[in-house]
């Protein structure tokens, strides 16, 4: 079964033009479809004290510098921004980007960055209901021309978000394994579910048989909700290889495959895994 290829590339241990060189050659190559960087302050890898880029400026500058490929943060924390400000600079992005903009968005983990700088986190509840309530915030504002909501962390009263997006509806992908309250949201909200580098093709089905159940609960054809997960790409890995390994992957019925890359953020890494992915 023949599916759809990513890349991602962690915003951190690299410099700017590194980074901006390698979505320009990403740009170039059709075998992906979409770039992504992710929503941290601080490196996921050590040194922790090492250089990380905020995402979102990224994001603003490399869709001036893209024309085809479509562009994201995979996934952004629910917890960093009001969703109100995340649907007025997910708007934005996708007018800069020409409508080629995906929103990710997650209930965040990471407490080392989340402390240090006095953001609130919370327990795990905390996190699933936020992240669902949120989602609800952000596909009210970008759709509709008014928005109210009283909940547990946000009000709005009469709130717009304009201008609203290019594309008729930005999509929105949630990543998560939690199988009662994220999968749920998922289900409630998502365009594409993401699952970060499962262990096998068992590891995933069992999951995305959970998701449709929770469609079911909803009311919601699973069919509409588009499934990708993340695969590694390391310096020494061999291109043939990790195609075969995607294909396995594609048969039990993901669709898109995010190669994040690991190690030298080189441009020149791109054109060997593109050849074997293309076959």
């Amino acid at each position: 079964m023949t599916g759809r290829h990513a890349i991602k590339t962690p915003p951190h241990h690299a410099t700017w033009g590194e980074f901006l060189d390698v979505w320009k050659a990403a740009d170039e190559i059709e075998v992906f479809e979409s770039a992504w960087n992710w929503d941290h302050f601080y490196p996921l890898a050590p040194p922790y004290d090492g250089p990380n880029l905020e995402g979102w400026t990224m994001l603003g500058a490399l869709a001036q510098a893209t024309s085809r490929i479509r562009i994201g943060a995979m996934v952004n924390g629910m917890h960093h921004r009001h969703p109100a400000v995340t649907a007025n600079m997910a708007a934005t992005l996708d007018h800069l980007s020409d409508g080629r903009f995906e929103l990710g968005m997650g209930a965040g983990w990471n407490f080392m960055e989340s402390d240090a700088y006095g953001i609130d986190l919370g327990e795990l509840r905390d996190r699933s209901d936020r992240l669902e309530e949120g989602c609800e915030v952000i596909v009210s504002l970008l759709e509709n021309t008014v928005t109210n909501h009283k909940g547990r962390f946000f009000e709005l009263t009469e709130a717009w978000c304009e201008p609203k997006p290019i594309q008729k509806r930005i999509p929105l992908v949630i990543g998560g394994k939690g199988r009662v309250r994220t999968l749920r949201t998922v289900a409630r909200f998502a365009d594409q579910w993401d699952m970060t580098f499962p262990e096998d093709p068992a590891a995933w089905l069992e999951l995305d048989a959970v998701l449709r159940g929770h469609c079911d609960k909803v009311g919601r054809d699973q069919s509409e909700i588009a499934r990708s997960i993340h695969l590694g790409y390391d310096p020494d890995s061999d291109p043939a290889a990790l195609a075969e390994q995607a294909a396995t992957f594609f048969d039990a019925g993901v669709d898109i495959v995010v190669w994040s890359m690991r190690g030298p953020v080189d441009a020149g890494r791109l054109e060997p895994l593109a050849a074997a992915l293309a076959g």
